[in-house]
């Protein structure tokens, strides 16, 4: 076996430990950023679910006040809303969810306003067995309707490519594609309010569906997620540490 020239191996050790160092403080500066952009997130989502918390409980406001703040470009997520119209109960949508552990569906129907334009409301939840209107004829409400509720902004796309794909055809819906929605019950984009509002919890006086679905409770594990950063970089600095210790105690060659 060929021999390492002499000078040349301490050479080859000190590449190697500067390589080591770099390597470990670019794994520490990413460890790092990553704990600190978790801290970033736990503040916003914090300072996100006050915000909630608080339009929840403001005064209902007219529906043209919803749609000038979403003119503005200003969240219109989870502000309380009064609007009144007309169910057209023939062009409802159905919306795969559950619901206190029961699989069903939430019942998007277009309420026609007096200007003529259309608004999908979650009007709520019903069961599997009742998805078609004709098992729940009692809940068809007809005639001037007047719905409290929440505005829920539409989403620009498919939230995650696992959801799957929603089936026109038999009337079944993962992901809430308004413009799908709309489209398929001959609502012609022009005549269509740009958001959804999810009705209140007053209860159906005839029966389903059972309103006052709306979930608050965002996911918050921002603060965990920032603990098990800063715990793994403090877990490799504890390495190398006991590394360079190790190393100086070794005996010289």
């Amino acid at each position: 076996m060929a021999e390492v020239p002499a000078g040349r191996a301490p050479r080859m050790g000190r590449a190697k430990t500067v390589v080591t160092w770099i390597a470990f403080f670019v794994a520490l500066a990413i460890l790092l950023s990553l704990g600190t952009w978790q801290v970033q997130r736990l503040y916003w989502k914090e300072a996100l679910l006050a915000d909630i918390a608080e339009r929840r409980v403001a005064a209902p406001v007219p529906l043209a006040d919803i749609e000038a703040m979403a003119a503005r470009g200003e969240d219109i997520e989870y502000r309380p809303v009064t609007v009144s119209g007309v169910f057209a109960n023939n062009r409802e949508r159905h919306f795969f969810a559950t619901w206190h552990g029961q699989t069903g569906y939430y019942i998007y129907t277009p309420l026609q306003l007096a200007d003529g334009r259309f608004l999908f409301v979650n009007r709520g939840f019903v069961p599997y067995e009742a998805k078609e209107p004709e098992m729940r004829k009692q809940g068809q409400l007809t005639g001037e309707q007047t719905v409290t509720g929440l505005a829920r902004a539409r989403l620009a796309e498919k939230p995650s490519s696992i959801v799957p794909d929603n089936d026109i055809a038999k009337n079944i819906f993962y992901w809430k594609d308004l413009d799908a929605m709309a489209s398929s019950t001959g609502i012609a984009a022009d005549r269509l309010v740009p958001f959804f509002v999810d009705a209140g919890d007053a209860p159906n006086p005839k029966g389903l569906p059972i309103g006052g679905v709306t979930q608050f409770d965002l996911p918050n594990n921002h603060l965990q997620y920032a603990v098990t950063w800063y715990g793994l970089a403090a877990a490799l600095v504890g390495v190398a540490l006991y590394a360079l210790f190790r190393r100086k105690g070794d005996p010289a060659p």
